[in-house]
């Protein structure tokens, strides 16, 4: 049995609203995980051809066999692209041949169900498939254009155009996307595999190989009266229990019916975005303090911040933050903007966006130019900057202390405080939170400083065997990279599936796949 766990699939950086927790899960990576396992394979379309002409000649060379069953380091080598891990590189150029460079050449792909590459398993969420994205702002437009979300096997497009839906624009609604992955499930046939609902509260280790020993090699060690077992017997004990999964499913009257699973492997898809980010300063937990924009949204809904009320503090320079100061300005809430970086810093998210496609955004990068503090000293009645600073503290009487990178310090009074500087997982269902399978192994898991350190060609943690992550965990935060993950996995159990049969044959077990 396979299972994967899928506790909350995060917001993913295409999306332009503040990550905040959700009770959603089931997004992109389980659901395309779920598809890979479900015995859809992806050839190279008779007719396609790579704009990449070394990248072709190499699909050339085995044009028979699906990419599930190719050597995907081979394919890998060579190509760049906006994601650490080469076969999200890989995969993405076959979905998308150069869309970094504009182009909107349509896959080189096609897709086959194959029932009998079929591997067992289970994805658990909160909610229904889609995760993070049933719950997002439906004002805001993703990042990422519609064709960029979309997963393999169901163009965005046919699928808007079949549902009668307008899409106006490349970019789309959130609600868009989310119903899209909603019916993407139904319409792959993948329903079997999901429990919604499900809520996880540990994943344990049951045990580990003597010595760390390699799974060919516990393979070997199994015991001789095996060979004298029923075939169905022999399966059974090449399912090797290592892990258990328990939590709690919640039934439609509320209630909490406990479960507890065993699982040969454990997949973590369960992104980044469950524990906002804190200025771990004084006076952060005070009510008058946000940490997300669907708290700043009730607050706007309620009428509290309605009529001549003090400015708002913002603090961040990511899209989240931008999307605050849009909220704000829109509702005639003045803004007092907070963020470390000089405005002419080249890493700023706002660097990296098209005018022409995000004229929203530009509207905060011009305002955080030329609205800032140091070009006039007043604040602005509707939006003020302050580059270059960070906050000291918060104080009862709800006003805040500033500090800027040359040590001056000023007080300014607010109505309330957003504090919008990313997120990290909450992988509290491991041991120590899972912070010991990271790459510096003494430091929490973060998306961008410290993912989940794994083999790059098959997504297996270095450091745990049998446990598997994708997407956000791994650094890959575009809906765009997370399929490679899907693809890694998949061709990893599938191998191991393989070795396992033949295992079965030699040991005069017949001539069945193992799951």
């Amino acid at each position: 049995m396979f299972v994967f766990i899928d506790s909350r699939t995060g917001r993913d950086l295409e999306r332009s609203s503040s990550p905040v927790p959700s009770p959603h899960g089931n997004g992109p990576s389980g659901i395309c995980l779920s598809y890979m396992l479900s015995g859809y394979r992806p050839y190279l379309s008779l007719e396609a051809v790579h704009p990449n002409p070394i990248l072709h000649s190499k699909l050339e060379e085995a044009r028979h066999l699906s990419i599930v069953d190719q050597d995907l380091e081979y394919l890998s080598e060579g190509l760049e692209g906006r994601s650490s891990n080469p076969v999200a590189v890989l995969f993405d150029t076959l979905l998308h041949p150069d869309a970094d460079f504009g182009y909107d050449y349509p896959p080189v792909l096609h897709w086959k169900l194959e029932q009998h590459h079929y591997i067992p398993h289970i994805v658990l969420g909160k909610g229904p498939p889609g995760g993070a994205w049933h719950t997002m702002e439906d004002s805001m437009l993703t990042i990422s254009f519609g064709d960029w979300m979309e997963l393999p096997g169901l163009k965005f497009k046919d699928w808007a155009a079949s549902k009668r839906r307008s899409i106006k624009s490349d970019r789309v609604m959130p609600e868009e996307i989310a119903c899209y992955y909603k019916q993407y499930v139904k319409v792959m046939g993948l329903q079997k595999n999901f429990r919604d609902n499900a809520y996880i509260t540990s994943v344990s280790r049951l045990y580990r190989e003597q010595d760390d020993e390699d799974e060919s090699q516990v393979s070997e060690d199994i015991s001789t009266q095996h060979l004298q077992m029923e075939k169905e017997d022999v399966q059974t004990s090449l399912i090797k229990r290592n892990w258990e999964v328990r939590g709690y499913q919640r039934t439609t009257d509320g209630s909490q019916v406990p479960f507890c699973l065993f699982a040969e492997n454990v997949a973590l898809a369960t992104g980044t975005f469950d524990s906002p980010g804190r200025l771990q300063v004084e006076g952060e937990e005070f009510p008058f303090v946000f940490h997300s924009m669907s708290d700043f949204g009730a607050a706007i809904g309620k009428g509290k911040l309605r009529g001549k009320v003090d400015p708002v503090l913002i603090v961040g320079a990511g899209l989240s933050a931008a999307d605050a100061v849009l909220c704000a300005y829109n509702n005639n809430i003045p803004v007092i903007h907070v963020f470390r970086r000089r405005v002419t810093d080249p890493s700023l998210i706002f660097k990296q966006l098209p005018k022409k496609l995000y004229p929203e955004y530009h509207k905060v990068y011009h305002m955080m130019c030329t609205q800032s503090h140091a070009v006039d000293s007043n604040l602005h009645s509707a939006y003020t900057s302050f580059p270059e600073h960070h906050v000291l503290s918060f104080k009862p009487d709800m006003k805040c202390v500033l500090q800027s990178a040359s040590g001056l310090k000023k007080i300014f009074k607010f109505s309330v405080a957003l504090v919008l500087i990313g997120s990290h997982p909450n992988l509290f269902f491991l041991k120590d939170h899972g912070q010991g399978i990271g790459h510096n192994p003494n430091q929490p898991i973060t998306c961008k400083g410290n993912p989940i350190e794994i083999d790059p060609y098959t997504y297996e943690c270095t450091k745990e065997a049998n446990l598997f992550a994708l997407g956000p965990l791994v650094g890959d935060n575009f809906v765009r990279f997370l399929k490679g993950g899907a693809l890694s996995i998949a061709r990893c159990l599938a191998t191991r599936q393989k070795k396992k049969h033949q295992l079965i044959v030699e040991r005069g077990g017949g001539g069945d796949g193992v799951p």
